[in-house]
């Protein structure tokens, strides 16, 4: 067994029992990595092999946790959630196991899922979280370790087939394809199979399939729900505001994200007007991109624009870097005086993405470990992009056709 060297900053104490030295560079176990588990950390090589034997009992309990169904990661889906294509409408439409005797804070209920779709383009590029078993991104978790800083991305990575930039306008392609099937009567599993079925046609990943077991290729979040809604059998109803969150992962090995939310036949005033306040304050923060800018002051304006609509910004989830990793420094909050770290430079690759309720900011996760929703039951709207920090400004990576500056046209978002 070798130890990966995380960083060469100096930590705390080595993990092996009885050991009293200080870490002088963070070396970690790479299987415990692998399993998912939180990184420890030991003073050299030869501390490690000595008590190896008595630290891989934890690889072992993972192991067998694993087995028994005992969730390995907080973000595997429960049983009894997924059942045939063929199955009775009445079937499909019931609900999940775990929603039987969950109190749900709105009026939105889940159906059941249609199987996981598979990657039938054999010239998609899978991302490492593809067919891991906990979905756990190993490249991810390396970076959350030992990176400290926010990756300058060059013309390189940005210009060419399948790079950063290719792989940004597919994902523009592949929302404007889900959007296209968001109407009254269909259902988010059939926005899910469109979209996974747009990827393949594109050479694409859909960058949320097994990310930590996520079930499906796209996030759809209906009325009260915030974000990593779970496509299902449940059909969209008149006056539904419907969130499709897109990410796409190209051949080079770069992801592209954004989301919509979109206006479902008759929606009313207050649907309607957290929509565009949804909108505006993401426009409102790519306003401000530029060098220099530091990343917390976003916060700022996106809350004066919410609170002026008589909105609030939800404060657990924010933006974040992107590129050959989904997820990546920086972190990018979206509420008034937060504690972000960072100064923009050029060259900066991220997504602002400020979630927007009508009602608190308080939120709450379904039985499904992935669902977010408003505490108050609330309907809650969001859109994204991903965005490039230039010389003088920032350039949309996830662009509308002909709109290289946001602009509010309510029919681009009715349905």
């Amino acid at each position: 067994r070798t130890l990966t060297i995380m960083a060469s900053t100096t930590g705390g104490a080595c993990a092996s029992p009885g050991c009293t030295s200080v870490t002088s560079k963070r070396l970690a176990c790479p299987k415990c990595m692998q399993l998912g588990l939180p990184p420890v950390y030991f003073c050299g090589q030869a501390c490690f092999k000595k008590n190896y034997n008595q630290h891989k009992t934890i690889h072992t309990i993972a192991k067998q946790m694993s087995a028994t169904g005992i969730t390995s990661t907080r973000k595997t889906p429960p049983d009894g959630i997924i059942c045939p294509l063929d199955a009775s409408l009445e079937m499909k439409t019931s609900l999940p196991s775990w929603a039987h005797n969950y109190s749900f804070t709105g009026q939105l209920r889940p159906a059941l899922l249609s199987p996981k779709r598979t990657v039938t383009n054999k010239n998609v590029k899978l991302p490492d979280y593809a067919s891991h078993p906990a979905g756990v991104s190993d490249s991810e978790q390396r970076d959350r370790a030992s990176n400290n800083s926010i990756r300058v991305y060059g013309p390189e990575e940005l210009e060419g087939e399948c790079n950063l930039r290719y792989a940004c306008a597919m994902g523009r392609e592949v929302l404007d394809a889900g959007g296209k099937a968001c109407r009254v009567g269909v259902t988010t599993d059939e926005i899910d199979r469109v979209v996974h079925e747009a990827c393949m046609e594109r050479d694409c990943y859909p960058s949320p399939l097994n990310y930590y077991n996520f079930p499906k290729s796209v996030c759809t979040s209906v009325n009260e729900v915030i974000c990593h809604g779970i496509p299902d059998y449940r059909e969209i109803q008149d006056g539904d505001i419907v969130n499709i969150d897109v990410t796409t992962y190209s051949r080079g090995g770069y992801h592209g994200d954004l989301n919509e939310t979109f206006c479902v036949g008759n929606v009313d005033a207050d649907g309607r007007r957290v929509v565009q306040t949804a909108f505006e304050c993401l426009q409102s923060a790519l306003a401000m991109v530029k060098p220099g800018t530091l990343y917390r002051d976003l916060g700022s304006t996106i809350h004066r624009v919410a609170q002026a609509n008589k909105c609030s910004v939800v404060r657990t989830y924010c933006g974040h870097g992107i590129g050959s990793l989904f997820h990546t420094a920086p972190n990018v909050p979206h509420y008034h005086k937060n504690k972000a770290k960072g100064v923009m430079k050029e060259g900066h690759v991220l997504t602002i993405e400020p979630m927007i309720n009508l009602g608190h900011y308080d939120d709450t996760t379904w039985g499904d470990n992935w669902t977010a929703v408003t505490r108050d039951g609330k309907r809650s709207a969001q859109f994204e992009h991903t965005i490039l920090v230039t010389k003088d400004g920032c350039e949309i990576l996830t662009a509308r056709e002909n709109e290289p500056v946001m602009k509010w046209d309510p029919d681009l978002v009715q349905r």
